[in-house]
């Protein structure tokens, strides 16, 4: 098979012939082994705590366990996890976003080669969102990236060795930085409840703190940064705990002790409320092969930054062939709602979907069931012809969500996000009021 006519060996009529490594779209189902605990994968300063809460589940995340779930099947599982999310105030174990330290004289100037938006228009205790960028215009990482000072970023960094990648770039050394981990564990507090909890905890109100705010506190010994933003779509907050491994436990039960209050429950990374917000999962929703322009994130590819980055060429040539009507790329992101039983855990495939004739021509990233649209939602791959707002499709559903065995359900390409997070995107703000969403 030769380069040009590659498509994916098992699913033929998914077309990746833009991809080097395609994803591996073999259906395989839930597959029954058991993780191996060894040491050559990281210990967070708090797996021990999620265990003592009732972790049993869990996966590999920047090399680190990571805990995915704490209410069983029988006690309501992941659904009754969301339930404690959006009714009232949840504490997630988040220590696998490795925070990766960006310090010295020419660290802004280093940064804004890394980054596709302008870390010049970032003050002092604010955070962003962004994304990283290799030549091609590939998605590297999506980290929230946090400025502590003039001098300090810290990259909270996604699914991918992004320490090796910002040390690479300054080898040799061109930049007057020291690149490196910090012994910092984040934890995420978030739920509507959040606030109030947090304002709590630190005796002091938070009310009027910005999203994407930094503030310096301590919880009792322990000194934190406190950041209002998180992973879920509701309002939250995430506290980075420096010298983790000395103060986990006075921060973990700090929080629960107060968070007693509140009626606080300790839950696994709210994978259901960040697809309804439209939140993305680098590794799941996008990954190295993917650029900005196929996942809406457009708005993370500013006109008006005039400093050069890495990327920026390939991605202002993407930009130019769809302001042309030359869509680069074989596949699109978008949102959907389809057919079937509620879906209440994680897909262990990407599942098929199909075009009206019946023919297969994307896949599913993220599925879950949205109790608030009483509907299965989804992001999913397919072809730009059918990424229109309303196009119907179909998807492969295994049995024990499909209404038919061996029958297809239903799906219809929708706006993202499905539910409005309690902190829109730039895009999202860029949207409602009409202007374009690049900067």
């Amino acid at each position: 098979m030769t380069r040009q006519d590659s498509t994916h060996p098992n699913v033929p009529g998914v077309d990746q012939s833009d991809r080097q490594v395609p994803v591996n779209l073999r259906q395989s189902g839930p597959t029954p082994v058991q993780m191996l605990i060894s040491t050559r994968i990281r210990k967070s300063p708090f797996w021990h705590l999620s265990i003592e809460a009732g972790c049993w589940r869990a996966e590999v995340y920047n090399r680190m366990y990571h805990p995915r779930a704490y209410s069983r099947p029988e006690d309501g599982g992941a659904m009754a996890e969301y339930r404690a999310l959006v009714n009232r105030v949840t504490l997630w174990n988040v220590a696998v976003e490795r925070q990766i330290r960006v310090k010295g004289p020419d660290a802004e100037d280093f940064v804004n080669t890394v980054i596709t938006r302008d870390a010049t228009r970032i003050d002092p205790m604010h955070g962003r969102y962004c994304i990283l960028c290799n030549d091609r215009g590939g998605i590297l990482n999506d980290p929230v990236l946090l400025r502590l000072s003039g001098d300090e970023f810290w990259f909270s960094a996604s699914d991918s060795d992004l320490m090796l990648w910002l040390q690479g770039v300054n080898t040799p050394r061109r930049w007057d930085v020291e690149i490196g981990e910090l012994d910092v564990a984040p934890l995420q507090v978030q739920g509507p409840l959040s606030e109030a909890l947090m304002s709590d905890l630190l005796a002091r109100d938070l009310s009027d703190m910005p999203y994407y705010g930094l503030t310096e506190a301590r919880i009792g010994q322990a000194s934190v940064v406190i950041s209002k933003t998180g992973f879920s779509g509701e309002q939250g907050f995430e506290i980075y705990v420096r010298d983790a491994s000395q103060h986990a436990e006075e921060v973990w039960y700090a929080v629960r002790g107060i968070g007693a209050r509140y009626g606080l429950r300790v839950i696994a990374p709210a994978h259901h409320r960040r697809i309804a917000a439209g939140i993305l999962s680098w590794g799941q929703d996008m990954d190295v092969e993917t650029s900005p322009f196929q996942v809406n994130l457009a708005y993370q590819v500013p006109r008006k930054k005039t400093a050069d980055y890495i990327g920026k060429e390939a991605l202002e040539a993407q930009r130019t062939r769809i302001e042309a009507d030359e869509y680069p790329f074989a596949l699109k992101l978008v949102g959907m709602t389809l057919g079937g039983q509620p879906i209440t855990d994680y897909a262990p495939d990407f599942w098929l979907i199909q075009d009206e004739q019946g023919r297969r021509c994307g896949y599913v990233t993220s599925p879950w069931y949205s109790p608030e649209l009483e509907t299965n939602i989804a992001l999913g791959y397919v072809p730009y012809a059918l990424s229109d707002i309303g196009t119907r499709l179909a998807v492969e559903l295994p049995e024990t969500y499909a209404d038919e065995s061996g029958e297809p359900v239903p799906a219809e390409v929708v706006d993202v996000p499905f539910v409005s997070s309690e902190n829109p995107s730039a895009r999202e703000r860029a949207k409602s009021h009409g202007r374009d969403s690049a900067e």
